[in-house]
C-alpha cells in the first residue's frame, strides 16, 4: 500500500513538472520578444547595434511585421491542438494543486492558493496584452 502511494506521488510530481515545463516552454515561445517598441526588444537591440537610420528602421519593421504574419499563418493549423493541450495541462495542474493543499497546513494552503491566483492574474494580463498586440498587428 505504501509503495503504491509513493508511486502515485512520484507520478504526480513528474506530471506536475512536465506540465510546468510544457507551460513554461510554450509561454516563452509564444511570448518571446514582447517588451519595448511594439514588443520587439531583439529588433531594438539589433537596430541600436547596427546604428540603423530611421529609414532603415522602417524597412526592418516592415520586413519583421510581414514575417510575424507569415509565422501566424504557419502556426494556425496547430493552434487548436495547443489549446487542447493547455486545457489538459490545466486539469492536471488543478488536480496537483488540490493534492498539494492536502499535504500542508491550512495557513500554507491559503498561501498556496494566493500564490496560484497571483500567477493566474499575471498570465491573464499577459494574454490580454498579447491579444491587444495581435489586433494591432492585423
Amino acid at each position: 500500500m505504501q509503495r503504491s502511494k509513493s508511486y502515485a506521488l512520484i507520478f504526480l510530481a513528474v506530471a506536475f513538472l512536465a506540465g510546468g515545463a510544457l507551460g513554461f516552454t510554450a509561454d516563452r515561445y509564444m511570448s518571446r520578444g514582447k517588451h519595448e517598441r511594439g514588443g520587439r526588444p531583439s529588433l531594438d537591440r539589433m537596430a541600436k547595434e547596427l546604428k540603423l537610420t530611421p529609414e532603415q528602421r522602417v524597412t526592418f519593421d516592415s520586413i519583421t511585421t510581414y514575417r510575424r504574419a507569415q509565422m501566424r499563418q504557419l502556426w494556425a493549423p496547430i493552434r487548436p491542438q495547443m489549446d487542447s493541450i493547455q486545457k489538459l495541462a490545466r486539469i492536471v495542474g488543478d488536480s496537483t494543486h488540490e493534492q498539494l493543499k492536502r499535504a500542508v497546513t491550512p495557513e500554507q494552503a491559503a498561501k498556496l492558493d494566493e500564490m496560484r491566483e497571483k500567477g493566474r492574474r499575471r498570465a491573464e494580463a499577459r494574454a490580454r496584452s498579447d491579444s491587444n498586440r495581435k489586433h494591432k498587428d492585423q
